[in-house]
C-alpha cells in the first residue's frame, strides 16, 4: 500500500504540473526578427519597442505568379519569412497559379494541414494515406470549392481548364515547411545512392541516373 500510495501522490503531483503549463501566447506578438541571433525553434522576436505596422503587411499577393516553368505552377508563400508578424501566431497562407494543365507537383508539409480554396478555374487536387493503406483520395475542384490536405500527407494539385487557375491556400504553421517528393528523392545534395533508388522504385539504374539528372 506505501508504494501505491507513493506512486498515487507522484502521479497527482505530475498531473498537477502539466496542467498548470500555458500552452497559449504569453504575450501579444512576437515580430520575426531575421537578424536575431539566437537559436530558438522558429524564430526569434524582434524587440517590441521596434516593431512597426508594416511587420504585420505583405503587398502583392494580388500579382499573378510566373507559371513559365517546367511544372505550370507556381506559388507565392506568406510564411512567416516574410511576413513577420505570422511568427509563432500558428497560421500562414499562400497563392498558387497554375498555367492550364500545371501542376503543382507532389509534396507534403511536415508541419500544417493545409486547406485550399479555388478562386478560379478547375482543379484536380488528391492526397495519398500513409502505409499500408496508401489511400488516394482525388476530387475535381471548381470555383468556390475548399479542400483539406492532412497534416503531413503527399497531395497535389493539377489546372484539369483551358484556363488559368489561382487557388489560395491556408496553413496551420507560420512556417509549414514543403517537401516536393521528386526534388527530395532525386535531388538531393549529396545524391541518394542510385542502387537505392533502384531497389526503392524498381527502376533500371540508367533510368534513376537520368532522373537524377533532372533535379
Amino acid at each position: 500500500m506505501t508504494n501505491l500510495s507513493l506512486l498515487m501522490l507522484l502521479l497527482s503531483l505530475s498531473l498537477s504540473v502539466a496542467l498548470a503549463a500555458d500552452i497559449s501566447a504569453l504575450q501579444d506578438f512576437c515580430v520575426a526578427d531575421p537578424k536575431g541571433q539566437v537559436l530558438v525553434n522558429g524564430l526569434a522576436c524582434k524587440d517590441p519597442k521596434l516593431v512597426e505596422a508594416n511587420d504585420f503587411l505583405f503587398s502583392g499577393l494580388h500579382i499573378a505568379g510566373n507559371t513559365t516553368n517546367p511544372v505550370g505552377s507556381k506559388v507565392t508563400p506568406v510564411f512567416a519569412t516574410q511576413l513577420p508578424g505570422l511568427n509563432t501566431l500558428g497560421i500562414s497562407m499562400a497563392r498558387i497559379d497554375y498555367a492550364p494543365w500545371g501542376t503543382n507537383p507532389p509534396h507534403t508539409h511536415p508541419r500544417a494541414t493545409e486547406v485550399l480554396t479555388v478562386l478560379e478555374g478547375t482543379l484536380e487536387v488528391g492526397f495519398v494515406t500513409s502505409n499500408p493503406e496508401n489511400r488516394h483520395f482525388r476530387k475535381v475542384l471548381q470555383k468556390g470549392d475548399v479542400f483539406v490536405f492532412p497534416t503531413g500527407l503527399v497531395h497535389y494539385q493539377r489546372n484539369v481548364g483551358y484556363g488559368n487557375a489561382v487557388a489560395i491556400a491556408a496553413l496551420s504553421s507560420q512556417n509549414p515547411g514543403v517537401i516536393t517528393i521528386g526534388n527530395a528523392v532525386f535531388g538531393s545534395t549529396p545524391d541518394i545512392d542510385s542502387d537505392v533508388l533502384v531497389k526503392a522504385f524498381h527502376l533500371d539504374k540508367t533510368i534513376v541516373n537520368h532522373l537524377q539528372s533532372k533535379f
